[in-house]
């Protein structure tokens, strides 16, 4: 278990630690946390500390990038823990437990592993035990390491094209976007 080593985290985490307990969405989608705008895409890449590496984890739940959601609850996750003396792997563990498929996502995601019996292979009552006492068996992660939103919104995978849009293949793709690489 540890931090992956391309980890912004330790330039972040002063800055998300500056917002107040309650922020609006243009405060942590703003040039501070952009890490990378391509206004012809319609695409901007923030950062969200989504960095934490499990790497005795018997199962790796990959989705596409982190939403708005996501980003919202790994932000109030870090200034949560701010008051207490965590070090920033037990943070980013936190972050990980608590903000990953995060939301409508995590709920659908438990239901449909439920109904593949994921849990009895696992010796757990649910799936979702993966994001509380269980959360050492999991290791979550995206194609895209960082929230990715088009348009404004957030993306989906498929407008633009991932394999077909430099931005998202050049830098976030590969050790970058894989954001928990064990390597």
């Amino acid at each position: 278990m540890g931090i992956a080593n391309f980890s912004k985290f330790t330039h972040y985490k002063d800055l998300i630690n500056a917002l107040p307990a309650v922020y609006t969405d243009e405060m942590i989608k703003s040039e501070q946390f952009l890490l990378e705008r391509e206004e012809k895409k319609k695409l901007e890449i923030y950062y969200a500390p989504f960095e934490y590496l499990n790497e005795r984890a018997k199962v790796v739940i990959v989705g596409i990038t982190p939403g708005l959601h996501q980003m919202k609850k790994s932000y109030s996750t870090v200034i949560n823990a701010r008051s207490l003396l965590h070090s920033d792997e037990e943070i980013l563990h936190e972050v990980k437990k608590n903000s990953s498929f995060e939301g409508t996502m995590r709920k659908n995601l438990v239901k449909m592993l439920d109904e593949l019996g994921l849990h009895t292979y696992l010796n757990i009552s649910s799936a979702q035990d993966l994001f509380n006492d269980a959360s050492h068996l999991v290791h979550t992660t995206s194609v895209l390491a960082y929230p990715v939103f088009y348009n404004g919104k957030n993306y989906s995978g498929t407008t633009p094209n991932i394999l077909k849009t430099e931005l998202l293949k050049k830098k976030y793709n590969g050790r970058l976007c894989c954001r928990n690489r064990y390597h």
